[in-house]
């Protein structure tokens, strides 16, 4: 058996902020309809959260449910803990229409930490990152450049960025760039 690794192990870029990639992190993309009971039952027993809301993430210590559409939650949990709760959405949704899958192992995580950490999204997104727009507790499925991603903010001065582990390299270079010191940032500061 192959020991697990994640898709830059230890990288990381200190610049207007600091850039990381997170390691291994569980993820399981969950589809059904937000509005059956049994899913929000099985969303607050295994994750400990309540029903995310459209473009919401909800956390609840190292674990959060995410809105990616109508039908589409990305739940997030210890890498140690997904085929568990795998098995027990199983359980719990049995005899609703619903698809749990590990995507763990198919995408990266990133880290922003830093009071410019608003501006490195920015540059890099068409989302507006004003404090009045976006903050704490959503989440924005969009480009970065000319790949898909999602990101979120756990705090005012953190951003989380998710991407397919295929583009890793290219995500994290992307990051560093925009987090160069001389590329300009302080709009939001």
């Amino acid at each position: 058996m192959s020991n697990t690794i994640s898709a830059l192990p230890g990288a990381t870029y200190e610049g207007a902020v600091r850039v990381q990639e997170m390691g291994l992190c569980g993820m399981i993309s969950l589809r059904g309809d937000h509005g059956d009971e049994k899913l929000i039952s099985a969303i607050k027993d295994i994750m400990g959260t309540v029903m995310p809301g459209q473009r919401e993430i909800v956390h609840q210590d190292e674990r959060a449910a995410a809105w990616m559409s109508p039908d589409e939650l990305l739940l997030l949990l210890p890498y140690a803990d997904v085929r568990d709760a795998l098995t027990r959405l199983e359980t719990a949704l049995a005899g609703t229409h619903f698809l749990a899958v590990n995507v763990s192992d198919a995408r990266a995580v990133f880290r922003l930490h830093g009071g410019s950490a608003r501006e490195v999204i920015a540059k890099l997104c068409p989302v507006d990152m004003s404090p009045g727009a976006f903050g704490p507790g959503q989440i924005r499925r969009t480009r970065m450049a000319q790949i898909p991603a999602a990101f979120w903010m756990p705090d005012e001065d953190s951003v989380h960025v998710v991407c397919f582990r295929s583009v890793a390299q290219y995500a994290f270079d992307l990051l560093k760039q925009s987090a160069h010191p001389q590329a300009g940032v302080g709009l939001y500061a």
